[in-house]
């Protein structure tokens, strides 16, 4: 496995390194590297209560990203996956306790409860006023002796940095702190487990598994489930959260959710799972955190869902403002209003007629990208960006989807209609070439048709304003030779083999003047066809064999 580090032995002590130097001088850390890693506010008096956490690293930005205004005083960290030492914990007690006193906010792992708890001892014996908070909100397995504290524990530190920068008791923080970690749940889902630098990759969930209720220290889960779209995995993990909401709140009760990404979920995808979850839940949702990068296991792809009951108190006390970054801020959920389009973009409709033959053509060429999305795809991920197969298959449905409503009996009208279609539905410059090919064909094909002279000019056209030309790796290098063989009174055939066999010749050509491809070295190009040409041949190669 690869990793953007210099040495696993140092990984930790860089990284805090690194947030230290970019805080704005608002972090510093304790001397004593490596073996005390704490890092602390610098703007810190001791005149309030102190609250501290942490953990072993590997979970960023928690802990250090929560070390700040009106969350974390301190953070002590241990090495990946590790519990701070006692020696850790007790210098940051003593750095930023002052005579309000301290809480300390611990995950339930029996490293951490240990050493934050021997370590509160001697700050107790030192004639410190230290109290501490264990968060168990996991919920992966009922009746857990002692469940696991996993992103819930966020919810912890914010209330009791809200409430600590109030003002409040150390009682007072004590309490609040103890009400959230009662009521917060949490449950996670993964494909993956995560990778430890320096060691071997596991593997132990399957290609079509992903595994509920796992740890954050990639340990297994409650049990493998089979992957299944994200809908029903949102419902199954709602599910499991709101069971355990039950039982500590009405279902009537407002409740924040907080959606965290477990270190290797796209973007993309995490607001694709959150919408899901929030299709899926009965409960009224006040306030949704994230979705974001809370408290991750390295690079796992998997999430997790945190869910807290509210009322007035608690929520201001989310709501608050903070100074760390990596805090994202909670924002109230609500059903799209969609903005209508400006009148003046107005798609011309219609009116169907048939022509059964073009329909057939139509629906073949169309259903043939559509079977061909796996494969074009793969190919441009060799390439380009890897979608390809989907760009076509895209455009093919939504022709499809259409197939009712098009004017198959006016040959310029249909084409103008395809143009029109893809323009609307297929991105890239594909799309927009291929719209460019099928409205000018549509103003060329005349009455009656003359095909080939209306293919001719929508290849012409796609290389005028595209400025590519046959042998310059695109899909012209199938579509050229194919509408010669047509014009050379060769028939379907004739053309299908022409755009095969110029597929296959982008195959040998090392240098591509246009799209994706032209900016990706020689030895990648290499032996992989291009995949617009490959789409062509294939939409040539169904037309001839369905002829």
């Amino acid at each position: 496995m690869k990793h953007f580090i210099d040495d696993p032995r140092s990984v930790v002590t860089d990284a805090i390194d690194a947030e230290v130097a970019l805080s704005n001088g608002k972090l510093a850390r304790l001397d004593g590297f490596p073996a005390i890693k704490v890092v602390v506010r610098t703007d810190w008096d001791r005149s309030k209560v102190a609250v501290v956490s942490g953990g072993g690293a590997g979970h960023e930005p928690s802990h250090v990203g929560f070390v700040g205004d009106g969350m974390l005083t301190a953070a002590v960290c241990g090495e990946i996956f590790a519990s701070p030492s006692v020696d850790a914990v007790l210098a940051g007690i003593l750095t930023v306790t002052g005579a309000p006193g301290c809480l300390l906010i611990v995950k339930n792992y029996t490293g951490d409860r240990l050493n934050f708890g021997l370590a509160a001892e001697k700050a107790r014996a030192l004639g410190l006023a230290v109290e501490m908070v264990i968060v168990g909100d996991d919920v992966a397995i009922e009746g857990a002796p002692q469940p696991r504290g996993i992103a819930g524990t966020l919810f912890v530190h914010k209330v009791a940095g809200h409430l600590a920068r109030d003002g409040a008791t150390l009682a007072e923080v004590k309490a609040g702190a103890e009400r959230v970690a009662r009521g917060a749940v949490s449950i996670g889902l993964s494909m993956s487990s995560c990778t430890i630098p320096g060691r071997a990759a596991e593997s132990r969930i399957g290609p079509n598994e992903v595994e509920l209720g796992l740890g954050i220290h990639g340990e297994p889960g409650a049990e493998l489930v089979p992957l299944r779209p994200v809908s029903q995995l949102a419902a199954t993990m709602v599910a499991y959260v709101e069971r355990a909401l039950d039982s500590r709140a009405p279902q009537t009760a407002p409740v924040a959710f907080l959606v965290n990404d477990l270190g290797g979920v796209p973007p993309i995808e995490l607001v694709v799972a959150t919408k899901a979850i929030l299709g899926a839940t009965s409960r009224d949702v006040a306030l949704v955190f994230g979705p974001g990068r809370f408290m991750t296991a390295l690079d796992m792809k998997g999430l997790s869902l945190s869910a807290l009951p509210l009322d007035a108190e608690i929520e201001r006390a989310l709501l608050s403002e903070v100074g760390p970054r990596a805090w994202q801020p909670g924002r109230r959920p609500a059903a799209p209003a969609p903005v209508a389009l400006p009148s003046a973009l107005r798609h011309e409709e219609h009116t169907p007629s048939s022509d059964p033959a073009r329909r057939a053509i139509v629906e073949r060429a169309c259903e043939v990208l559509v079977a061909k999305q796996g494969e074009l795809d793969a190919l441009d991920a060799k390439v380009g960006d890897g979608d390809t197969g989907t760009t076509f298959a895209t455009a093919a449905r939504a022709v499809l989807a259409d197939l009712d409503r098009l004017p198959f009996a006016e040959a310029s009208l249909l084409s103008a209609a395809i143009a029109e279609r893809l323009s609307r539905v297929m991105g890239g410059s594909s799309g927009i070439l291929l719209a460019i090919f099928f409205a000018a064909l549509g103003a060329r094909v005349g009455d009656p048709p003359d095909w080939i002279a209306a293919l001719k000019e929508g290849v012409r056209r796609m290389q005028e304003y595209g400025g590519a030309k046959e042998g310059d790796r695109t899909m012209l290098d199938a579509l050229v030779p194919a509408v010669a063989a047509l014009e050379a009174g060769q028939g379907l055939t004739s053309a299908s083999v022409a755009a095969t066999e110029g597929a296959a010749r982008t195959a040998s050509m090392t240098k591509a003047r246009a799209g994706r491809s032209s900016y990706v070295r020689e030895d990648a190009l290499r032996g992989v066809p291009d995949p617009g040409a490959a789409a062509v041949a294939a939409v040539f190669e169904a037309l001839a064999s369905a002829s």
